[in-house]
């Protein structure tokens, strides 16, 4: 019996759990009460993580056309179809897709081998897909969510978004409901379609129209400049804006035509609008699944109020994805290179250089345009994603070499290569929850069978490519030191990602790492990472 402190990993909350384990696989799983997240609380999800400690089903071994064979002639298979496919049809020919929950650790060496050797920026991550990171990217100079999860209790007023948050992150919601019982916060949910589950528990709720929300919000920016509820002094100093930006919201997000819009009696808009304007200190609760135009509508409002930057007053963006942060945070998605760095000449310098880069990709990807073109000749994906099935079997109709790393072969029997992949409960490395903050994701139980981490597969197919020199990992720690080394090189402090504290860490305190939330508080006194120090408000997408 051994008792282990480690992650749920079953969505992008970050929460931690405490696990008792038996020398049958057995499990016995709490809520870890030390960690800052969910202190203790545990949702149904979290709580079921004893079904994954069983080994019916289980990918084990290597298979290569359906046949089982030892790693050392798989990864001699994928190493020379990789390269024979690369040689014929240069950068761009290989793609790569990635599950929402492997550990940063993976994605960096998945990353590292498709931008810095393949050439290749066509990676397919569905937490890439809705835009809603880019638009902090164009509002704050860098994909960075501001908030802390203590916000919630700092806050005067949380709006919440949509029904996703409140389904996906019950324990969220319990520290939401805590905070108004016992701060007295004020709650105001706003969802499209249908009254939400647990509807009524709000002190003002709305239900619009579906696809009106960015447009209510919209017109809630309006109707605070209208009635000088707008930080003026904050924006002049801080925020640059287009010209004309305020006339340009009247056509369509007056009162009038939002209340139309959104199916409400313009009462009960004027009402909410009212209650928003006076509200104090403001942090707005949403999904990125409600995508791009509300994630855009919630950052203008944010910055118009000057709610930004400070305890209690931030836009705090939810990913449903367990370490999609993670995963952004390496770059390991087709706009960024690496470490929050764009694909600009000199940050391409900078990344060949610190990873002795053979073929650096030279621009953001395009995998779906390029897939329909026929460009890409062969796909590497790795980790179990369901959502993604569909777009996987597209590509396995249609791609003359697929890989698949799996814990279970479920729904991809049929790839040319299988490699065996930890489950969850056998994962070792680090994830990185929405807001910033760092844990420890540790090994439960043995990895069964010939499994391996993620990472050591890619690792071992860089080696048997020749790239051995800038593939020398032997445990995730080496990674991460790396992962953390990147984001300080060569950084003045304009990006506001920088790990540089951890950059000298031991394998024993990498094995003991504690929580820890990097970026203090970004944007703090109105500095962004942008040209001129400012960020930016943006058009409306209605």
């Amino acid at each position: 019996m051994a008792i282990v402190r480690s992650l749920c990993g079953q969505c992008g909350a970050g929460c931690g759990i405490r696990a008792i384990t038996g020398d049958d696989r057995s499990l016995l799983i709490e809520g870890d009460r030390m960690h800052p997240v969910n202190g203790g609380q545990l949702c149904a999800r979290g709580e079921g993580l004893a079904e994954m400690s069983t080994l019916d089903g289980r990918l084990l071994h290597p298979m290569v056309g359906g046949r089982r064979i030892g790693w050392d002639r798989a990864i001699a298979h994928v190493a020379r179809r990789l390269k024979a496919i690369l040689d014929r049809h240069g950068p761009g020919s290989i793609a790569l897709h990635v599950a929402g929950n492997l550990l940063t650790e993976d994605y960096y060496a998945a990353n590292k081998l498709m931008k810095g050797f393949f050439g290749s920026a066509q990676i397919y991550a569905l937490w890439d897909m809705n835009g809603a990171h880019q638009s902090l990217r164009a509002a704050f100079g860098a994909p960075v969510m501001p908030a802390a999860i203590e916000d919630i209790e700092q806050a005067e007023t949380l709006l919440l978004l949509g029904d996703r948050a409140a389904l996906r992150y019950p324990v969220l919601m319990d520290r939401v409901q805590a905070a108004r019982e016992a701060q007295g916060v004020q709650l105001i949910q706003v969802t499209e379609g249908a009254a939400p589950q647990g509807h009524g528990l709000a002190d003002i709720s709305l239900v619009v129209a579906r696809g009106s929300m960015a447009r209510l919000l919209t017109g809630l920016l309006l109707h605070c400049q209208d009635i000088g509820a707008v930080d003026q002094g904050f924006l002049d100093r801080h925020v640059a804006m287009p010209a004309g930006f305020w006339d340009g919201l009247r056509p369509g997000c007056d009162i009038w035509s939002v209340a139309r819009e959104c199916g409400l009696p313009t009462a009960e808009v004027r009402a909410f609008y009212d209650a928003m304007a006076s509200s104090g200190r403001l942090v707005t609760l949403w999904d990125d699944g409600e995508g791009s135009g509300v994630a855009s509508a919630v950052v203008n409002l944010h910055l118009a109020k000057g709610a930004i930057g400070r305890p209690g007053n931030n836009p705090f963006l939810l990913s449903g994805q367990a370490n999609a942060m993670g995963g952004r945070e390496v770059g390991c998605l087709t706009g960024d290179l690496a470490a929050h760095r764009d694909f600009s000449p000199q940050a391409r310098a900078e990344v060949t250089r610190f990873w002795g880069a053979h073929l650096i990709a030279q621009a953001p990807g395009a995998v779906e345009e390029a897939m329909h073109a026929g460009r890409i000749k062969a796909l590497w994906s790795i980790g179990r994603d369901d959502e993604a099935l569909p777009w996987l079997r597209q590509a396995r109709a249609t791609l003359p070499f697929v890989i698949a790393s799996r814990d279970r072969g479920e729904g991809m029997e049929d790839a040319d290569v299988l490699l065996p992949s930890p489950a969850g409960v056998e994962k070792d490395g680090t994830l990185t929850g929405p807001d910033r903050l760092i844990s420890r994701q540790r090994r439960l139980f043995p990895l069964p069978g010939e499994a391996k981490p993620d990472w050591w597969a890619v690792t071992k197919v860089a080696q048997a490519m020749g790239w051995g020199d800038a593939f020398h990992y032997e445990r995730a720690a080496d990674l991460y030191r790396e992962h953390v080394r990147l984001t300080a090189y060569r950084n003045d402090g304009a990006r506001l990602l920088n790990l540089k504290r951890h950059a000298p860490i031991s394998n024993p305190a990498y094995d003991e790492l504690t929580p820890w939330r990097w970026g203090e508080v970004p944007f703090d006194g109105g500095h962004f990472p942008t040209p001129d120090g400012r960020a930016r408000l943006a058009p409306p997408t209605l």
